[in-house]
Order: structure tokens, then C-alpha cells, then sequence
């Protein structure tokens, strides 16, 4: 209670804060030394991390033989039906960026003066003239075409501009489709010969080729609690027509992200920035606020997969990889077992340490230091305990064909200690040519592909909390009506908030990346209807 009135009497005095304030605090549940915190690192700033290399083929990245792939698939499913699986989908998102250039179509676009050639020509809008071309290959263009007939009698009379106008309009109206405003899960993305669906349906068909033992799966959606019911609404229709056709029970559940995650804004002098009213304001922290979620979960085997990345197609050749991933973790963590119980059981000679580190540095990515060969036998066994005492996770990565996006690299912490990590690139000192020369050197891309182990060897869970570096959020310049302000954003949840578990990177092919960044995207052949389906 002492250290909690010390912080409120120095949020007071050095920020300002009023009792209006810490009544609005309280209300959200924020602890007020995580809000001081938070305004401490606005003002010192948050250090860039330092790339040493980007991770390659035999430098940080396993390539497995198609041979390969084949027995570690067929050794999960030797493993899977001791095991309880889970599937894990953040959800929580909105489609705004989905839709973003057509928004700014619509914003910008001079509907009584101007032709929409005119307009692409004007902004030299690349995106425009590939959706308008591919108009009638979206899934959800008949029922926008049959509610655009219905509210305009003279649809037929119209000309290709303007019913090109009036469709986009009438998608992104919030008293019609409000596409942009609906998060990506219960957006149509696939069209099948009878039946046109979503990606939260398509996760659901997914659950029962990779994510599922004794006939029984689980699939665990992070939304937004306005959200929920749109998801509850889809799967209650077609979950029992999906149980039957893969006779297979999924079980649902759901989580939001906790709003004592958010953190607090600043205005560009780092002051508390405040809404019109007077108020704090606070923004949501980011996919790393979603590490509390995966906390609360029980199970043996996570996998984890964005919500927008489902495919139409090939889903065999996605299980296969999928389940490989599974089973090399599950080799690699029979093995991490088998150390830790001799490491309890007191059984370790000096000289079966020298093995252990070949696999620690082989097959783990663990750096030892050269200090290690001095320890004693008794240090150099708590150090073997630390690090593999730990949660795991295998990542699939693809080549890197220039998206956007995070990437597999060896990074050096302020202490020595050189580690794999996946980075963003708003992580590094792009102005440091040495580090923006690594960064452009990286041979490979995050897909969001992982297959997590959050249990030690004696059963139990670990505190993924526990396992966070919390020295990489960062700092984001964003705008509030107009004005700029700066938000702080939690470590990534595949990012700074995995930074201490023991990780393997393994090269999957671009076929198990599908995802929808843009609408255009839903044009893509992995994402279109192919004969037979």
C-alpha cells in the first residue's frame, strides 16, 4: 500500500495526474507502476536491438529432406493421441487495412467530377485497377451486387464507373456490409462450389487434419469482446457439419486481450496525452499482450496461426508440414526431458557434458560461452538446467520473397549472449548502415508458423510471463484526431515476449503462406476455387 501511495503521489507531482485520473485508472485496472514505468521509458527511450546476423540454411535454419518431413509427420501421429493439442488463432483485429486503399477511395475520390481512371491516374493508385479487374472473383461480390440491385432501380442503366463507385461504397457502408469495421475471421474469403466461407470456418476444418488426437481438437480464438458474437453466430452454423464430415469434436473457446495490458500514450513531449474530454487516453498493447492469453492455456502441444493465413487449396500438403513441425519439436523435447531428469536424479558425469553442449548448440541455438569450460561441474549443470528448462517453440519460415513483416536473425544482448530471435524492423537502427545492411541480408521471412511446448519435464506449465524480454516493445508515432501522440507497444508475442524460450527455425515452402493483407490478396490462386472444389 506504501510503494502504491509513493507512486501516486509521484505520478501527481510529475505528470499531473489527478484523483479524476486514478479513479479512471483504477476503473481499467492498470497497476500505477506499470503506468510509471511505461512514462519513464518514453522519455529514456527504448534501445534498438543489435542484429549480429541474419539466420540462413545451416546457420540458424534446419532444412529438412522430404524424407524428413514424412517421418517427423508420421512420428507426431505416432505420439499425438497421448498428448492434448490445442490450436491458437488471434482474432481480435479489424479488416480496416484489408480495406484501406478503398477506403481512401472513397475519402478522396471526386465522385461528381472525376472518372475513376481519372482518380487511379491522379493518386497512381497500383491497387485499384487490380480489384476492379477482379471484381467478380471475390467471394462476396454476388451478395453485393444483389443488395446494389436492390437499392438502386436503375442498376442496369448504370455505367461500369459507376457501379464499380456504388459497389465499394455499399461494401464498406456501416449501414450495409461495414466490411472494414468487421474483424478478417467473418469476412467470406473462399468460394466452393456450394458454399461460400470464412477464415474462422476454414480454421475449423484446419483443426481436424493437424491439431487433433483421439478424434477431439481444440481451437482457441483471442477476439474482441464486440466481436464475439459474430464468430459464436458463424461457428454455431456450420460446426456440427464440419464435426461430421471429419468425425472429429472441436471443442471453442475464446479470450480478449486484457485491457490492464494497455498502455499509456504521450504527446510528442512525453506528457500524458489526453482526449477532448480531459482524459487519459490508453491503446490496446499489441500482440504481445496476447502471451497472458496463451498463458492461461492448457495443453501439450500449441499451434499457432495467424487468422487471415488459410488456404483454399493443398491442404494436405499443409497438414503434412504442419504435423512435421509438431513432430520435431516432440523429438527435441524427448530429449531435453531425458537431460533435465538426469539432471535431477543426480546421474550427469563430467564427461557427458561435453555431448549435452554439441546438442545444446547443434540442435538448441544455444550459445555457451568459452567462461563455461572454466565452471565447476556443479555450475556448469545449473547452467545446462537453465537453459533447457524452458518453454519451446518450432517456427516454420519461408523464403523471403519482400513482404512486410519479421524475419529470423542471431542477436546479441547487451550482456554477450547471442540468441535467435524473430525481428521487426521497427526493432532496429535502420539509420546504423551496418545494422540496415544485416537486416536487408535476411534470406528469410516469419509466416506466423509456430508449434509451442509450454510444459516442463515434470508436467507442469511453465509462467510464459517469466520467459518475456522486456527490454524489446517499442515506442509507435500515431495520430488521435488529428493530433500525435506516441504509444508504447508490449513485445511482440512472437518477438520479444518468446525471447527466452529455446527456439528452432525450420525452412516451410511459401505454399504454407497464404495470408490476406489486402483485399486484393483474395485474388491470389491459393486463395480462388480450382477444379473439383
Amino acid at each position: 500500500m506504501e510503494e502504491n501511495t509513493t507512486t501516486k503521489d509521484s505520478l501527481a507531482k510529475k505528470h499531473g495526474f489527478t484523483e479524476s485520473d486514478f479513479e479512471q485508472i483504477k476503473a481499467i485496472g492498470i497497476p500505477l507502476d506499470k503506468i510509471e514505468g511505461e512514462l519513464l521509458l518514453y522519455k529514456l527511450g527504448i534501445p534498438k536491438i543489435t542484429l549480429e546476423r541474419p539466420a540462413t540454411i545451416n546457420d540458424g535454419i534446419v532444412k529438412l529432406s522430404n524424407e524428413d518431413f514424412q517421418s517427423y509427420s508420421d512420428y507426431f501421429d505416432a505420439k499425438k493421441d497421448r498428448l492434448k493439442l490445442k490450436k491458437f488463432v488471434p482474432a481480435s483485429g479489424a479488416a480496416s487495412r484489408m480495406f484501406k486503399f478503398l477506403s481512401e477511395f472513397l475519402n478522396d475520390f471526386d465522385h461528381e467530377n472525376e472518372t475513376i481512371n481519372a482518380y487511379i491516374n491522379r493518386k497512381r493508385d497500383k491497387n485499384l485497377p487490380t480489384f476492379l479487374a477482379g471484381i467478380e472473383k471475390f467471394p462476396f461480390y454476388d451478395e453485393v451486387k444483389a443488395k446494389l440491385k436492390s437499392l438502386h432501380e436503375n442498376y442496369y442503366k448504370m455505367e461500369t464507373h459507376e457501379k464499380s463507385y456504388h459497389f465499394i461504397k455499399t461494401m464498406l457502408a456501416s449501414e450495409h456490409f461495414d466490411f472494414a469495421n468487421k474483424p478478417k475471421g467473418v469476412l467470406d474469403f473462399h468460394k466452393y462450389k456450394t458454399e461460400i466461407v470464412t477464415p474462422v470456418e476454414e480454421h475449423l476444418n484446419e483443426c481436424a487434419y493437424y491439431a487433433s488426437s483421439n478424434s477431439v481438437s481444440h481451437l482457441h480464438f483471442t477476439v474482441s469482446d464486440h466481436h464475439e458474437n459474430l464468430f459464436e453466430t458463424i461457428i454455431e452454423k456450420v460446426k456440427q457439419k464440419i464435426e461430421d464430415k471429419t468425425k472429429t469434436k472441436v471443442h471453442i473457446s475464446y479470450s480478449h486481450q486484457d485491457k490492464r495490458t494497455d498502455t499509456i500514450a504521450v504527446t510528442p513531449n512525453n506528457e500524458p496525452f489526453r482526449s477532448e474530454n480531459g482524459q487519459l487516453v490508453f491503446r490496446p498493447g499489441g500482440h504481445g499482450a496476447l502471451i497472458n492469453n496463451l498463458n492461461d492455456l492448457e495443453a501439450d502441444i500449441l499451434f499457432i496461426k495467424n487468422i487471415d493465413n488459410v488456404i483454399q487449396n493443398h491442404i494436405q500438403e499443409i497438414t503434412l508440414y504442419k504435423k512435421a513441425l509438431a513432430g520435431l519439436l516432440l523429438d527435441l523435447q524427448q530429449q531435453i526431458f531425458k537431460i533435465l531428469r538426469a539432471v535431477e536424479n543426480n546421474t550427469i558425469l563430467e564427461n557427458d557434458i561435453p555431448d549435452i553442449i554439441v546438442f545444446m548448440k547443434q540442435k538448441l541455438n544455444i550459445d555457451v560461452l568459452e567462461d563455461f569450460y572454466k565452471y565447476t561441474i556443479e555450475n556448469k549443470i545449473a547452467f545446462i538446467k537453465d537453459k533447457l528448462n524452458r518453454p519451446i517453440r518450432v517456427c516454420g519460415m519461408v523464403k523471403n520473397e519482400g513482404e512486410p513483416g519479421g524475419g529470423p536473425f542471431w542477436v546479441r544482448s547487451y550482456q554477450g549472449n547471442v540468441s535467435l530471435q524473430i525481428v521487426e524492423s521497427s526493432q532496429v537502427e535502420t539509420n546504423n548502415i551496418e545494422q540496415a545492411q544485416i537486416l536487408a541480408k535476411a534470406t528469410h521471412f516469419n509466416p506466423v508458423d509456430l508449434v509451442c511446448a509450454t510444459k516442463n519435464y515434470q508436467g507442469d506449465k511453465f509462467d510464459l510471463i517469466k520467459f518475456i524480454d522486456h527490454s524489446t516493445g517499442f515506442i509507435v508515432q500515431k495520430n488521435n484526431k488529428g493530433k500525435d501522440l506516441k504509444g508504447y507497444e508490449l513485445p511482440g508475442l512472437w518477438n520479444g515476449a518468446m525471447a527466452k524460450w529455446i527456439t528452432v527455425f525450420v525452412e516451410v515452402p511459401l505454399v504454407t503462406f497464404n495470408p490476406v493483407k489486402t483485399v486484393n490478396d483474395l485474388l491470389k490462386p491459393a486463395h480462388q476455387p480450382q477444379y473439383g472444389n
